[in-house]
């Protein structure tokens, strides 16, 4: 099998670099008015109003939740991306895919999917694997992750989907399209369905081809310990926030939070402004809260990634690369 040839690189059209621009602004237009509505009821305008939630926060307790809850998280996502290299495209010790995933975080403050990529490059470089079968095995944590947390948010629906918003009632509707989907990809991959197509046998394709139906399961099972810790972190700070909040509600939301947070926009505004929507009574603690949240997260994480990033940079640009035995 042959490693497919690299297509040019060519320029994103205008509108399409533009457009997490306009969401962006469109999601925090929306969040001022929202914000100077409530202000306006009590007399203030929209940014004392803001201050003043910003100041009733005890940060040192906030920040006493949220940077263990960011380490671990690091170490989770780190070995998730371990256990797909190690099945995929070489084995790695776990130590070696630190500075890989650390230094990734940097890029992920823009998108979070061009971090994966970086990942790619990275470990082509260092230890030879060739590179569109890492990517393919990027494309398997994307893929999972979107089925790990569907299946939280089926879990958080089916206990107290009766107190979440009336549009959260598609959840089973999804999962139930979302498990169809599953079972013909496995068959598909399998050779039962379309057994002549050549589409399954790109380089792109490769994690998909030699995974088996438990390795999906395996993938989920590693990534929950994540979330569940976010439930607990989220639940207090929210909390702090002044905001009510219950570790069953949020199991069903926070997935969706963080489907918004996937979306490639700068200062992850879909999440931020879907916190507005889950407190419609409190626009200004709502968006402070998602604002501060997604935003220590991610420069959090980038500055895990500036501690690995000498060693990142040594191996990533040596001459030969240093190979790693697992």
């Amino acid at each position: 099998m042959s490693d497919e040839t690299p297509t040019p690189k060519t320029t994103a059209p205008a509108w399409q670099r533009a457009l997490p621009w306009l969401v962006t602004l469109g999601c925090f237009t929306y969040l001022y008015f929202r914000i100077d509505g409530a202000a306006a009821r009590e007399g203030s305008s929209a940014i004392p109003y803001l201050a003043k939630v910003f100041a009733n926060v005890s940060w040192t307790r906030w920040l006493a939740l949220m940077i263990p809850y960011s380490l671990f998280f690091f170490l989770v996502d780190s070995l998730v991306v371990w256990r797909i290299i190690n099945w995929f495209n070489a084995r790695v010790r776990y130590t070696d895919i630190l500075p890989i995933r650390g230094s990734a975080y940097i890029i992920s403050i823009l998108n979070e999917q061009v971090g994966k990529g970086v990942m790619a490059v990275y470990l082509n470089r260092r230890d030879g694997v060739p590179g569109w079968q890492v990517g393919s095995s990027m494309l398997f944590i994307m893929f999972c992750e979107f089925y790990y947390l569907l299946m939280w948010a089926c879990v958080g629906y089916a206990l107290r989907g009766d107190s979440l918003p009336a549009q959260f009632g598609l959840i089973p509707w999804v999962a139930a399209g979302a498990l169809i989907f599953f079972g013909l990809w496995l068959l598909y991959f399998r050779g039962v369905i379309f057994p002549g197509n050549s589409l399954r046998e790109r380089q792109i394709l490769h994690a998909f081809r030699q995974a088996r139906w438990w390795q999906y399961g395996v993938i989920v099972v590693l990534r929950s310990p994540a979330l569940l810790a976010a439930v607990v972190v989220y639940t207090l700070a929210l909390r702090l926030f002044g905001l009510e909040a219950h570790y069953l509600e949020l199991l069903g939301t926070l997935p969706l939070i963080f489907f918004g947070a996937a979306v490639p926009t700068p200062m992850r505004a879909v999440a931020i402004t879907l916190w507005s929507f889950l407190y419609p009574d409190n626009p200004a603690q709502a968006t402070a809260f998602g604002l501060v949240q997604h935003n220590f997260f991610i420069f959090f994480n980038a500055a895990i990634g500036l501690l690995f990033l000498r060693r990142a940079n040594r191996e990533l640009f040596s001459s030969g690369g240093s190979a790693t035995a697992g």
